[in-house]
C-alpha cells in the first residue's frame, strides 16, 4: 500500500530495518519524489531511531563517485548520519542477521580533530581540521526490496548505511594526499577489486568540506570525534556467511572483518 505522507513513510522505514522485511521503493508509487522529500523522511527516521537510545557519531557521504551519481541522474553525493549502533572494529564478526541484503565497501573514513562548521569551508580548511585517517570497510544494505532504489528512496534510508568497519589505526594526515591511498579487497585471500581514493569525489578530504558546507544548511557542524565516511572506492560486493574480507590501504594499514549468519 502506498504510504503518502513523511512520517509513514519513516515509520515504514523504521519497521523495515526492525523487521528485516524489505518495503517497496517510496518512488514506486510517485516517481515525482526527490531529494527533498528523501531528506525529510530521513529526518523523521533519524528522529524515531535516537529516541530509542541510539547516537549520531558521525556522517557518511554517498555517491561520491561519478558511476553512481550517473545511474542515479544526480550531480552531488548525499549524506545521511552514522550511528552509534553501526560501528564495527578491525577483526570484528558481522552478522547477516542484521541486515536485509548488504553489500561492502572499502573506504577511508576521517575522523575530526575540530568542529568544522560551513558554509565556504575549504578543502585545506578540511584537512586541518581532521585528526586523521584510517581505513574502512562498509557494510550498505537497503530497506527497499531488490535494491530498487532512486534517489529519494536511498536518501531517506540513511544514504542506504548499513554498518562500518573500522582499522583500529588513526593514521595522520601530515604527507599524506588521500587522493593517491590505492586499496587492494580480498574475499577468504582472493582478490576481489581495487581503488584509490580520487574515487570518492576527486579527494576524499573535498568530501569532508562538501558535508560541512552542506550541514551548514541545517545548522549542524561536524564536531570533534566525528566520524566522516567518504565513500565507496570501487563497486559494492554481495556477502556471504562464510566469507572473510581484507582491505589492505598504502599508508592506512588493513581492516578485516568475518562474515557470518
Amino acid at each position: 500500500m502506498a504510504i503518502a505522507d513523511v512520517t509513514g513513510k519513516a515509520r515504514a522505514l523504521y519497521e523495515a530495518r526492525r523487521t528485516r522485511v524489505p518495503i517497496a521503493p517510496f518512488t514506486d508509487a510517485d516517481p515525482t519524489l526527490g531529494l527533498a522529500d528523501g531528506y525529510a523522511v530521513q529526518t523523521e527516521l533519524v528522529r524515531l531511531i535516537l529516541a530509542e537510545g541510539d547516537t549520531v557519531v558521525g556522517y557518511k557521504a554517498g555517491l561520491t563517485s561519478l558511476p553512481m551519481q550517473r545511474m542515479l541522474g544526480v550531480g552531488q553525493p548525499d549524506f545521511a548520519p552514522v550511528l552509534g549502533s553501526t560501528i564495527y572494529h578491525d577483526g570484528d564478526e558481522i552478522s547477516l542477521g542484521r541486515f536485509i541484503q548488504p553489500k561492502l565497501e572499502a573506504e577511508i573514513v576521517f575522523v575530526m580533530g575540530e568542529r568544522l562548521a560551513g558554509p565556504e569551508v575549504t578543502v585545506e580548511q578540511a584537512r586541518e581540521a581532521v585528526s586523521g585517517i584510517a581505513a574502512s570497510m562498509e557494510i550498505v544494505d537497503s530497506r527497499f526490496a531488490d535494491w530498487r532504489i532512486k534517489l529519494c528512496d536511498t536518501v531517506a534510508d540513511l544514504a542506504s548505511n548499513g554498518a562500518v568497519a573500522m582499522s583500529g589505526e588513526l593514521v595522520p594526515l601530515d604527507g599524506i594526499d588521500p587522493r593517491l591511498v590505492g586499496m587492494v579487497l580480498s574475499r577468504n585471500g582472493v582478490l576481489v577489486d581495487t581503488g584509490a581514493g580520487a574515487a570518492a569525489l576527486g579527494d576524499p578530504a573535498a568530501v569532508v568540506a562538501w558535508l560541512a558546507n552542506t550541514l551548514a544548511a541545517d545548522g549542524v557542524a561536524l564536531e570533534p570525534g566525528h566520524l566522516v565516511m567518504t565513500g565507496a572506492l570501487h563497486a559494492a560486493v554481495p556477502m556471504q556467511a562464510g566469507e572473510t574480507y581484507v582491505a589492505e590501504f598504502d599508508r592506512l594499514g588493513t581492516v578485516s572483518v568475518r562474515i557470518v549468519e
